[in-house]
């Protein structure tokens, strides 16, 4: 089940939110995990047992941590962590070593397993979760039933954001079920709707026609690539707002996603404004533990190289991820020690061309299918192709509203409009925000019937 669903905004969200809004305040952590398990068994029969063992055995060794302190509890935590790590680890990597090493001759063959829905997100939750009870950053969640709906709240399980346990601890606990919560969370989720299927799937939708063109040119090259770029962008961050706004209507905040980011002067800043909560997880996890910046030059660049091998990992076990995470890696170390310093004294248009040109060539990799097949884009890209074609003409002449829509979308144009308007209207924002969330839903509703959807990019990572 997905957001984007009839299922889901007709059947299944009214019903949790009926029953969540009935239910004594002591029943609804159990209501939310109750729904929040339904809504996992419907995309993922088979390995919902997964998700329960990693939510039981970190929830005891929490326990256990909290009260030993000391070298068990470190022990407790190493082991804790190893399992949660390595069950990722098996479902997400076993058939790309298998493949690896079967490129050198070897007669072994790939186990075809399927990759459990959501498992680099939960399992990301529970491995800060044991960390943090370790450090003393957080105590040990008494109540199994809370633990196991913050790890299993179904607006963030299988997509994100990454819900540290420190950012909804209190919430857990006690928090604020309103009318005012529920609207303003059903506007955030719906300007999460229009990112996704009224932009992200009308993209996909152009990049589906480039790939099965044979007649290329570096214009449709580019305009692929742009596009791809804006793609992911609005899928993602489509569903994260959906994610925080579902949150709202059931009481909780979860941290932003995105800040804006292809409105960035570097790659640098690219990266904190573009998935933040993975970001902050790598920064606090890996990068600030193998010693951050604090050992010099070679051991800093060791340490990003670290972050970036894991962190084009953590988006797919191929070849393609790796390069994607190594090129911007290397533009991240060579901004850090050579070239922020020069950039950051040229002009802002300057700065953001630059930025726009090195994601979209690098999104490239995270969109292809092979080595081979991102490194032609990007040669086709730099000149290795006619300059246009009349296809192209075509293709951008029946894409070329939605392509200008999501650049301008991308920026903080929108919300400026919107908060003139707001400002104009005074007090009918509520009866406004209301109209667009409904006219954003009886759109999407005619996409869903037409079926003319793409599911979430991020769904499988």
């Amino acid at each position: 089940m997905v957001f984007s669903s009839i299922p889901f905004l007709y059947f299944f969200l009214p019903a949790a939110l009926l029953v969540y809004f009935v239910a004594p305040s002591g029943a609804k952590n159990a209501v939310l995990l109750f729904f929040s398990l339904i809504f996992y068994f419907f995309g993922e029969q088979a390995y919902i047992v997964i998700m329960l063992l990693q939510i039981t055995a970190a929830y005891f060794s929490a326990r256990a941590i909290e009260k030993l302190r000391g070298k068990r509890a470190k022990l407790i935590m190493i082991i804790s962590v190893g399992a949660c790590i390595s069950s990722l680890l098996f479902f997400k990597y076993t058939d790309f070593f298998i493949e690896s090493v079967g490129a050198l001759g070897l007669p072994i063959s790939p186990l075809g397993l399927a990759l459990p829905m959501g498992i680099s997100f939960f399992t990301f939750q529970t491995v800060s979760y044991v960390i943090d009870v370790y450090r003393g950053d957080a105590c040990a969640q008494k109540n199994f039933v809370s633990f196991a709906c913050y790890v299993s709240m179904f607006p963030q399980l299988v997509a994100g954001p990454i819900v540290r346990y420190g950012d909804i601890e209190k919430s857990l606990c006690r928090r604020t079920f309103s009318a005012e919560g529920i609207c303003g969370g059903a506007f955030r989720f719906a300007v999460g709707l229009l990112k996704k299927v009224i932009l992200a799937d009308r993209l996909y939708e152009f990049c589906r026609a480039y790939l099965s063109s044979n007649d290329t040119s570096v214009v449709f090259a580019w305009a692929y690539a742009a596009a791809f770029l804006l793609y992911v962008y609005f899928d993602f961050s489509g569903y994260s707002d959906m994610a925080i706004g579902l949150g709202k209507m059931f009481g909780f905040d979860f941290p932003e996603n995105f800040n804006y980011p292809l409105i960035s002067g570097s790659v640098s800043e690219f990266w904190r404004r573009w998935h933040i909560t993975l970001g902050t997880w790598f920064r606090d996890y890996v990068y600030i533990p193998l010693g951050g910046n604090r050992r010099g030059a070679a051991r800093h660049i060791f340490n990003l190289a670290v972050v970036w091998l894991l962190t084009g990992l953590w988006h797919g076990a191929a070849v393609t991820f790796v390069l994607w995470g190594a090129y911007f890696g290397a533009l991240v170390i060579i901004e850090k020690l050579f070239f922020l310093r020069v950039l950051k004294r040229a002009p802002r248009p300057i700065r953001h061309v630059y930025l726009v040109v090195a994601a979209v060539v690098g999104f490239v990799f995270f969109g292809a299918g092979s080595a081979g097949e991102a490194l032609g884009t990007i040669s086709q890209m730099f000149g290795s192709a006619p300059l246009i074609s009349r296809e192209t003409v075509y293709y951008i002449q029946s894409y070329g509203l939605v392509l200008s829509l999501a650049a301008l979308g991308a920026t903080k144009l929108p919300k400026i409009l919107f908060s003139k308007i707001a400002k104009r209207v005074h007090g009918a924002v509520p009866v406004l925000k209301a109209a667009l969330t409904a006219a954003v839903v009886v759109v999407s509703t005619a996409y869903f019937v037409d079926g003319s959807f793409s599911p979430f990019l991020y769904f499988r990572f």
